[in-house]
């Protein structure tokens, strides 16, 4: 099953598909709220930094892009500098934003999140501002709108439509999308609104709803046994070809008429925030039928690029190369801690956007003794996650250690270090010194032993132009690796 999914992954560049939808900017301010108001009971946020992120069906375009493929952009922005920054943004990502209608009824739709960091590190939304306004497109609007679907859909492969409830897909416009693509002979993936008002999907080859979203056009709560029956019966009714119902921790199920109901479970993972999660399954289900997978696969692709979404805080496009090494990890259950390098980047981009701190740390550790353990377990309590970077056989040798360096060959010292609880990944590196693998890894704390204090510490200035800090820990006195081998030696002479 990998090797068909990843087959299909492989043909993702250059699919094209055509987006519709509530194009938003999402807007974040971060700082520190770590006391409260005298003014008011209410969290001071002191500003640290300010983010601007293509929000809304702009998501999706972004996590369309983000696997390899084409998207043309239709919608609304308002004519407002936060309607150009939007339209800017997709367009140096990459999209085709010929279709995005900037109109004068209406703002850009933006969302303004004050984010709050305890301890610097984890983030908390306080509060959020919205700055919208809801209603159908101007008839005038609304005809170019169409046209620039009716103008796209021979170039694409599917079509999408990403549904804010907004106003952009008010029901006689998605209707009519809907039946363009019928005629065309273009798959239509849907993921609707939170709203009862579904008859405007009628026809569409798939929607994509989480759980909540269900029970609400059917006005009920559902029990897990009643899920597959009542999306069931939805779908008949709608006349949908599929329904690809998403259930948090559950997984996912796949509804088609006249099929058994499919489950696909999920990796159990640390939810940091449901933003975008939607928009991820979305982009994914398009562009994998595109790329001529079946919908049980995209299913699956599906599933795992949600779980990597809610990981993440705030809307972060998945990519190709996640979505891969997240389908190869689970491939090689067991592998444990040890990484390649391209692989640990990929997944501590993923880690920093949860908050996560990452210490790195670097030696030999040929002999490994209370020395290197109290080095180890010091180094963890700096941070939340603890890199260590292993010199290869190779790289010792290029120490001049001497002729029996090393004593371990480099896969038993891996493992050794990976069987230890304070460490979290090893990578190995054939260098002399890491000072390349401190900018792949980009630590946010670097550790060394205070033997190091006056040998100038490789990568210092690295990590302290980014912000980060270097921190030396005290050694455990009388133990080192030559004196753990001299021990041995003198062990040996006495036997």
């Amino acid at each position: 099953m990998y090797h068909d999914l990843s087959e299909a992954i492989e043909r993702f560049p250059g699919r094209r598909v055509l987006l519709v939808g509530d194009f938003m900017l999402d807007r974040y301010i971060f700082g520190d709220a770590e006391r409260i108001s005298p003014e008011a009971p209410v969290p001071v946020l002191r500003v640290l930094e300010r983010q601007d992120r293509v929000g809304g069906a702009g998501s999706v375009a972004l996590n369309i892009v983000a696997l390899g493929a084409r998207v043309s952009c239709c919608g609304l922005l308002g004519k407002d500098p936060f309607g150009d920054r939007v339209e800017k943004a997709l367009a140096e990502a990459g999209c085709e934003t010929g279709g995005l209608i900037r109109v004068a009824d209406r703002p850009t739709i933006t969302k303004t999140r004050l984010v709050g960091l305890a301890e610097h590190r984890h983030r908390q939304q306080i509060l959020r501002v919205d700055d919208e306004l809801v209603r159908p497109p101007a008839p005038d609007d609304e005809k170019k709108l169409l046209t620039a679907v009716q103008t796209a859909l021979p170039d694409v492969d599917v079509i999408c439509l990403e549904d804010y409830a907004k106003g952009v897909l008010a029901p006689d416009t998605c209707s009519a999308i809907v039946a363009a693509a019928g005629a065309a002979g273009k798959p239509v993936f849907i993921d609707p609104a939170r709203t009862l008002a579904w008859e405007k999907y009628s026809g569409a080859t798939l929607l994509t709803p989480n759980r909540a979203e269900l029970e609400i056009v059917l006005g009920r709560r559902v029990a897990d046994d009643e899920i597959a029956s009542a999306a069931g019966e939805l779908a008949e009714r709608l006349k949908l070809g599929a329904l690809l119902i998403t259930l948090g921790r559950d997984g996912a199920l796949l509804l088609r008429r006249d099929r058994e109901p499919q489950r696909f479970p999920t990796t159990p993972r640390a939810v940091y925030d449901n933003t975008g999660a939607g928009d991820a399954v979305l982009a994914m289900v398009a562009v994998a039928v595109a790329a001529g997978a079946s919908l049980e696969q995209a299913a699956m692709l599906a599933n795992v690029a949600g779980g990597l979404e809610v990981s993440k805080f705030g809307c972060v496009p998945i990519t190709r190369d996640e979505v891969l090494h997240e389908l190869r990890h689970g491939a090689e259950r067991g592998r444990g801690k040890l990484r390649a390098v391209g692989e640990l980047k990929a997944e501590l981009d993923a880690l920093r956007q949860r908050g996560e701190t990452v210490v790195f740390t670097n030696g030999c550790f040929d002999i490994l003794h209370p020395g290197h353990l109290e080095l180890l377990e010091q180094a963890k309590t700096l941070g939340s996650l603890l890199v260590v970077g292993l010199n290869s056989d190779a790289s010792v040798r290029l120490l001049n250690k001497g002729d029996e360096r090393p004593i371990r060959n480099q896969n038993d010292r891996a493992r050794l270090l990976a069987a230890l609880e304070c460490v979290d990944y090893v990578v190995m590196f054939d260098e002399p010194d890491p000072g390349r693998l401190i900018e792949q890894v980009v630590p946010d704390v670097l550790v060394k032993g205070a033997d190091w204090a006056d040998k100038g510490v490789v990568g210092r200035k690295f990590v302290e132009s980014r912000g980060g800090r270097v921190e030396l820990v005290e050694l455990v006195e009388g133990y080192s690796t030559t004196g753990e081998m001299e021990r041995i030696r003198a062990a040996a002479a006495r036997t």
